[in-house]
Formats: structure tokens, sequence, C-alpha cells
């Protein structure tokens, strides 16, 4: 379904669509895949989305911050079935540690020096005439 209609895209569109390279989504696939095979083994239900479609889809929530509402809608699902979805593709990611960045204790050790911008984005009140004054 939608999968179907972005596979073609090539290179940087692919990118800018789903934030993440091709190499990587096929990456990311193959992972899943995997962990879906070891899951359908016990039993249970097919899912009505495609390995492909439930990747897309925690990618688009993920990278547009909608909310899971709305990202249930374009795939014709119920919300509760796509925060299933969102929390079983994060969890697969974050148990096979394919993704996982360095820790504090090897970057600390590394020769590599790391460049840091931090940005302040914390809100502040803004102060307004009253009623009286303007």
């Amino acid at each position: 379904m939608k999968y179907e209609n972005i596979k073609g895209l090539k290179g940087e569109n692919f990118r800018r669509y789903t934030g993440v390279h091709k190499e990587t989504f096929d990456k990311i696939v193959k992972i899943l895949k995997e962990a879906e095979y070891k899951r359908r083994r016990k039993g249970g239900h097919k899912s009505k989305l495609s390995i492909e479609e439930m990747l897309l889809l925690t990618l688009e929530y993920l990278r547009e911050s909608r909310t899971y509402f709305h990202t249930a809608q374009n795939y014709g699902i119920h919300e509760t079935t796509a925060i299933r979805v969102c929390r079983w593709v994060e969890n697969i990611l974050i148990q096979s540690g394919e993704f996982s960045l360095p820790g504090k204790k090897v970057l600390a050790k590394s020769d590599v020096e790391f460049e840091l911008v931090l940005i302040d984005a914390t809100e502040t009140a803004i102060e307004r005439l009253k009623k009286q004054e303007a």
C-alpha cells in the first residue's frame, strides 16, 4: 500500500521522505522480519500491515511528530494498533543493538574529538501589557 508508493524513490528523495537511507531502511526491515518470524512461530493472526509499512508508520510518527490518531488514519488502522506497532518496532531495534550509540566510557577513551552545540529551547513567559495600561 503506502510502501509500494515510495519504494521506487531514489537516494535523497527516499531519505527525505523516511528520514533514513534506503540501505538503512532495508537493514531495519531485515531485523524486523527475523523478529516477526520468531513471533509468528508461536501463533497469532497475521498483521494487516507489512513489515515495511510498520517501519514506515513508525518513521513517519517519529519524524513528523504527529499524533498516533493521525498516523493511524493514514494506514487505515486503529490508534491503539499504531501505538502497538510503534512500540514493537522500537523495542526490536533496541534489543538488536544494531543501531546503538557507543557508551560514555567508550567515547571518553577514544581520540576522536566531538564538537557539541547546545540549544536552549526552554519556554519563557512573555510580559504583556495589562488591559488598563493599554
